[in-house]
């Protein structure tokens, strides 16, 4: 535009929403990158038993593949961006030589006591299959009955884990890891089976959550771990617990208290309120449903903990079922009340995963 002086506007700058935009568009560097690292045992060559020792990228390499050509000069790459999101530490020395060592969110990668970290639940959602479904994302607007991940694969997900062990095994093992610790920290912070003689856990796996909880509550004298007849066939006898096998859709074993973890994440309203349901008719009169599920905020920000839950909701989506859907807390209130639970009280033990307490 000419101004009546001769001179000209200056137009607008965009470049922070162009640095943002380069910033999406290789977004993808980071998680695959993650997963280099781990599949390279990097974490473990740092961490050393709890030393935590600064390591160049050459010094890693010579741990890792001493007796081959890899380019340290390409793993310092990733490590650098890595370090750009807090999962390691740069240590720079004068002479310009980068050693590395972790954070505290580098340290969950590693191997705990029983084997657990978080980095089977990294790799598990960034295997061949899940990659190469994200493609097909779009699908899940343009025909909801679609499932992205079947379309990709020829099978839904966890048909298709079941039939390779590898994935079966990884998947589990990723569930593990994840859940424990945040079991320990609801245990602490959430007192809620004070009282509770018998408890049903619904979709409770092998039975490893609800074996943690009786063993804070001695006062829970019998424990029902109920899960579908496949998945119960292969769980281990445990002190006090009996396996049930069935489909929570149908109905639901009587007890005390009920806890539903993780479960209708990926359901849909129908078949969530078929479970509210049914867990309303096995308690007795004030029995309660204590639910552990994320629970979605009301209102869209940029905090890390809203984009953590709506990147799992579109990962649901994408990987198991588009008109299933993580909720907020209203709207598991919604469904309890529809099934006929007259309170809730709710619990934010943890970032991503949230209690609710729902009295009959």
């Amino acid at each position: 535009m000419e101004l009546p002086n001769g001179g000209v506007t200056k137009p607008e700058s965009q470049s922070k929403e162009r640095l943002a935009i380069f910033e999406l568009a290789h977004m993808i560097s980071v998680p695959m990158s993650l997963v280099a690292i781990i599949k390279l045992k990097v974490p473990q060559t740092i961490w050393q038993e709890g030393s935590n020792t600064p390591l160049s990228a050459s010094e890693i390499i010579t741990r890792v593949h001493p007796h081959g050509s890899a380019d340290p000069h390409n793993l310092q790459r990733m490590l650098r961006l890595l370090t750009s999101f807090n999962i390691f530490v740069e240590h720079l020395n004068p002479n310009g030589e980068r050693k590395y060592t972790l954070t505290d969110i580098g340290k969950t990668l590693v191997d705990d006591d029983e084997g657990l970290s978080y980095a089977y639940y990294m790799l598990q959602h960034h295997e061949d299959a899940l990659i190469n479904t994200w493609p097909f994302v779009a699908e899940a607007v343009e025909d909801p009955t679609t499932v992205p991940f079947k379309k990709a694969n020829g099978d839904g997900a966890m048909s298709y884990y079941s039939k390779r062990p590898n994935m079966i095994n990884l998947f589990g093992k990723a569930m593990r890891s994840v859940s424990v610790p945040f079991m320990r920290e609801m245990l602490e912070n959430y007192d809620g089976f004070n009282g509770v003689e018998s408890l049903v856990d619904v979709g409770g796996n092998y039975g490893d959550c609800l074996e943690m909880i009786m063993q804070r509550y001695p006062n829970i004298r019998k424990g029902i771990n109920f899960d579908l007849p496949h998945v119960v066939a292969h769980a281990p006898p445990l002190p006090g617990i009996i396996h049930v096998g069935g489909d929570a859709h149908e109905f639901v074993p009587n007890g005390d208290a009920i806890f539903l973890k993780w479960l209708v994440t990926t359901s849909t309203d129908e078949d969530t309120r078929k479970v509210f349901e049914n867990c309303y008719k096995a308690l007795p009169n004030g029995g309660k449903l204590i639910v552990v599920e994320p629970v979605l905020p009301e209102s869209t920000d940029e905090s890390q903990r809203t984009r953590t839950l709506l990147g799992a909701d579109v990962y649901n989506m994408t990987m198991y079922n588009p008109k299933g859907k993580q909720r907020t807390e209203q709207q598991f209130k919604d469904l309890a009340n529809f099934a006929g639970f007259s309170s809730c009280r709710a619990f934010y033990v943890d970032p991503f995963m949230s209690l609710l307490e729902f009295q009959k």
